[in-house]
This record gives C-alpha cells, sequence and structure tokens, in this order.
C-alpha cells in the first residue's frame, strides 16, 4: 500500500478513528478519510486529486547509497493536493516560524473555533470570516502575532482569487509574494501544496535538510540553505519535486511511527 502523507496540519485524528480532513474545492467541500477516501460533503464537483511519487522516478540520480535505500523502502507517497488555493495560504502562515506540532495545534484550534463544521472536524476559517475577527479573538486562540498576516492574504485573496487562479504555479508563486508578511518560504509551501509541484517547495528548508541527515547520516550535509540548496538539485536533476516530496514523506513516517502510528 503507497504510504499516505498527513504532513498538512488539517489532518484530525479523533478518538482511534482514522485521520480526517475536510477540504473546499471549487464546486464542493470534502471529507478525506485517510489513506485515500473521499466523502462529498456539500456541493458537487470532482474530488481533491491525490498526487503519487514514486522512488523509482529517482533511479538514474546521483543520490547518496543510504538516502536512496531510505526512499526505496518507503515506496511510492500519496499526497492530497490542496484544492483551496486560501486554505494553502493561510495554512502557510501558520506555520511561519514555529515548530510543525505547534502549528498543528494552532490550526486545529483555529478550524475549531473560528471555522466551519464539516462532519467530524472543521475547516480552515474563509477569507470574509478571517476578516472579521477582531484583535481579541486572536489573541484569545494564541494567534495575535498572525492576525496581520492572515488578514492581509484574506484581504489579496479576496482581491485577486480570479487572477490568481489563472496563474501558472510558477508565476502564482511570485505574484502571492506581493502580499505583506508572504516572503518566499511561505509561497513556496502554499503553492507546493495547492499545485503537487514541489519544485517550489522552499526545499533547502529546515525539514528537508532535518530529514535528508536523519534518513542518510553517513552523509555530510551541509547544514546551511544555499549550500544544502546547490547539492540538492544536483542530486535531483529533473526530478526535484520528487525527491523533496519523499524525504519530506520519509520525514512525515518517521514522526508518525516514532509515535506509534502505524497508519498507512
Amino acid at each position: 500500500m503507497n504510504w499516505t502523507m498527513l504532513d498538512h496540519p488539517g489532518w484530525d485524528t479523533i478518538s482511534d478513528a482514522a485521520p480526517v480532513r475536510a477540504m473546499r474545492a471549487p464546486a464542493g467541500t470534502w471529507l478525506l478519510t485517510h489513506p485515500d477516501t473521499t466523502t462529498l460533503l456539500g456541493g458537487d464537483g470532482a474530488a481533491p486529486t491525490l498526487d503519487v511519487y514514486t522512488p523509482a522516478a529517482l533511479h538514474d540520480t546521483p543520490l547518496p547509497a543510504e538516502l536512496r535505500t531510505a526512499l526505496n523502502q518507503l515506496g511510492p507517497v500519496q499526497r492530497w493536493r490542496n484544492a483551496d488555493l486560501w486554505e494553502a495560504l493561510a495554512t502557510a502562515i501558520i506555520r511561519q516560524v514555529i515548530r510543525a506540532g505547534q502549528a498543528r495545534k494552532m490550526h486545529a484550534a483555529f478550524r475549531t473555533a473560528a471555522g466551519q463544521a464539516a462532519g467530524p472536524t472543521a475547516l480552515i476559517p474563509t477569507p470574509e470570516e478571517v476578516l472579521a475577527l477582531s484583535p481579541e479573538q486572536f489573541a484569545a486562540l494564541g494567534m495575535a502575532f498572525k492576525r496581520r498576516p492572515l488578514q492581509a492574504a484574506a484581504a489579496a485573496y479576496l482581491a485577486h482569487r480570479a487572477e490568481w487562479a489563472e496563474l501558472a504555479p510558477d508565476v502564482l508563486v511570485k505574484a502571492v509574494q506581493a502580499v505583506p508578511r508572504i516572503g518566499p518560504w511561505t509561497a513556496g509551501a502554499a503553492v507546493a501544496d495547492y499545485s503537487g509541484d514541489f519544485t517550489l517547495y522552499p526545499f533547502a528548508d529546515l525539514a528537508v535538510r532535518t530529514w535528508a541527515a536523519l534518513a542518510d547520516p553517513a552523509t555530510t550535509w551541509p547544514t546551511d540553505e544555499p549550500s544544502f540548496a546547490g547539492l540538492w538539485q544536483e542530486l535531483a536533476g529533473p526530478h526535484l519535486s520528487t525527491l523533496t516530496v519523499l524525504t519530506l514523506a520519509w520525514g512525515d513516517h518517521h514522526a508518525r511511527t516514532d509515535q506509534g502510528s502505524t497508519h498507512h
């Protein structure tokens, strides 16, 4: 069975049930149930896209032996592509400068307190809902420092969503950086989540560097972003998206199995 990534903080685990996630699509709202089930909650239209990334695509790349072995052992990886650009932007802003575990808790609290219920979980608040929240409401959620970037992104999304929907991912990642507090990391993480193209992800960030080093401790990996980025691109060649996703998936697998999870 393919490994399904649960890296997005929108995934909730309720009691002992399989993880679930609610996602807006252009014509409807969907409930995703791990690993690959979709249920239409409202509206119509096509279900979100489940992208698959396979280690076989890396067979002709000059990967270090231990990293290649680690990724091969993981096997094909599937990841739900985010059908909602607004949620991808808001999620990337929530993830800014905090640890993954803290971002997951904040994301869940924000959805529960200010978003719309969707089956057993909740959706991220809409841009309109975010703009209506007061400073006091953000502060009560421990999100005072997220208010300005989230509200700036909400206003920009409402103003530009039709235009942004027509842009190719490599153009979109530049366009959204016109929004205050959205820099290259946030833009790259959001558009990769939205497009499934992880050549746009900030592939030299701490997460990728950490998981590469843990998957392959025999290699002396550069610790600074520019040097790591250069080496990563050299190793990946034309398969940068696949290598980056699989390494993030290895980290997702490592973190979840360390916590006793066996979901695939």
